[in-house]
């Protein structure tokens, strides 16, 4: 069987020329998405993600605001500038990096965030909407797999679709969106995870596999059906290369899986890159909202 890669990279690059299109636009109108990444502290990895997210939003025209906030910065303050923002008009959505200091509450301040600015698609309103079929705004990873699937011409109405792993972030989420009575859904979803029993006989049912595991090898080829779509959602570091980079694999077991599926995503350069792209995404259908666009 010829496996084919998709490319995670090229999709995100498609989509961004998009949103790049319709920000200008946008700007013709006289609204401008704006967007502002908070980070507090100067944890290596929210650095690079906020880097990211900032670098992505100036490159497709933007209003980009980075705060960059002290570890030791008290709880109310944090809460205190999210109310600022969520009065700006200037700014459409707003980005809280996670994880934040232990001193404070993530829930508290997720919840802050005007549910009509959550890009991240975190507050319980949104999480509300997304699983009565209600549009909002998605979760970003989970959004970003549903449009790899779309964009790789993998029929999901009717298909078998088996998640393994139930996080808020990506299982759950993912699970109720290809689920809805929607276009790009309309499957039938089981959702495995570590309490399952014999969670090979679920993924071998899998028309499309959804692994979300966090942990390396999770799945292997004797539990993937022949020509199954596989999307390995996991980043797991397996050491450093010679040139002392991190060694980076998914949950599956790629070389073993790659001869029995049709469809893959690499790690990296599979699911990783639409991440950031639809968080773009999301801050221009939030600008639409508020200029009574969408």
């Amino acid at each position: 069987m010829t496996t084919k890669l998709i490319s995670g990279s090229e999709v995100a690059r498609q989509i961004r020329e998009e949103l790049k299109g319709e920000t200008a636009r946008l700007k013709e109108r006289g609204v401008v998405p704006g967007l502002v990444t908070i980070l507090v502290g100067d944890d290596p990895g929210s650095v690079s993600y906020v880097t990211a997210k900032q670098k992505a939003a100036k490159e497709i025209g933007f209003h980009s605001v980075q705060e960059n906030l002290p570890a030791a910065i008290g709880e109310a303050e944090l809460l205190a500038m999210i109310d600022r923002y969520n009065r700006d008009p200037r700014i459409h959505g707003i980005l809280v990096q996670l994880p934040l200091p232990k001193h404070i509450n993530e829930t508290k301040v997720l919840y802050a965030i005007d549910p009509n600015k959550d890009v991240d698609g975190f507050h319980p309103m949104n999480v509300g909407k997304m699983m009565i079929g209600e549009a909002a705004f998605l979760p970003c990873t989970p959004a970003g797999i549903q449009q790899l699937l779309i964009r790789s011409g993998v029929k999901i109405e009717g298909a078998e679709v088996v998640v393994v792993g139930r996080s808020n972030l990506v299982g759950k989420p993912i699970a109720a969106i290809l689920m809805q009575k929607q276009p790009g859904a309309n499957a039938t979803v089981t959702l495995c995870h570590t309490g399952t029993r014999d969670m090979a006989s679920h993924t071998r049912r899998a028309d499309i596999l959804i692994v979300a595991a966090g942990k390396p090898n999770a799945i292997t080829p004797d539990m993937v059906k022949e020509g199954a779509v596989v999307i390995d959602v996991g980043v797991n570091r397996i050491g450093t290369t010679a040139e002392g980079k991190a060694k980076l694999c998914g949950d599956v077991d790629f070389a073993g899986v790659l001869n029995c599926c049709s469809l893959i995503t690499p790690v990296p350069g599979g699911v990783g890159p639409m991440t950031i792209t639809m968080l773009m995404e999301n801050t221009v259908k939030a600008a639409k909202l508020a200029a009574g666009l969408e």
